[in-house]
């Protein structure tokens, strides 16, 4: 009788090792851009959720809330009768478009939220690397949106 080892030969595993290889570096950039968009959303719906949150105060307290927001440090804050502070990730770059009188600095600048639920309105802009999403305020009604462009 005779017997066979079963098992592969050296060659077969450096095949399949060598397939491993390239499988691999094809994934690993596709992996890194993917966790670039989600930390890129998670930031863009903690902004919603503050600007919301300032035009929540502004209508209960009925005084007015300011978000300011600091470029440079990539930091932003609400000021109203319960101040909250929030920093955001470095390698998220940040532009503001917002009312003239609201432009403090080159690098800071405000958006108000009124009483009545208006506000100054404007856009921040969130971007990482090639991904670009918006966070629009309207200002006849201080409603807050994400708007999500593709790559840049």
């Amino acid at each position: 009788m005779r017997s066979f080892n079963k098992g592969f030969t050296l060659v077969e595993l450096l095949i399949v090792l060598v397939i491993m290889v390239l499988g691999v570096s094809l994934v690993g950039p596709n992996i890194s851009s993917g966790s670039d968009r989600a930390s890129l959303k998670a930031a863009s719906r903690d902004l919603k959720s503050a600007l919301r949150y300032a035009r929540g105060q502004a209508l209960v307290s009925q005084q007015q809330v300011t978000v300011t927001l600091d470029l440079a440090a990539n930091h932003y804050k609400i000021n109203g009768k319960h101040q909250k502070s929030y920093q955001l990730a470095k390698s998220i770059e940040i532009n503001l478009r917002t009312a003239q009188v609201d432009i403090e600095t080159d690098q800071k600048g405000s958006i108000r939220f009124f009483p009545d639920g208006s506000s100054t309105g404007g856009q921040i802009t969130l971007t990482q690397g090639e991904i670009e999403i918006n966070v629009i305020i309207n200002w006849l009604t201080g409603h807050v949106k994400i708007s999500e462009d593709n790559e840049r």
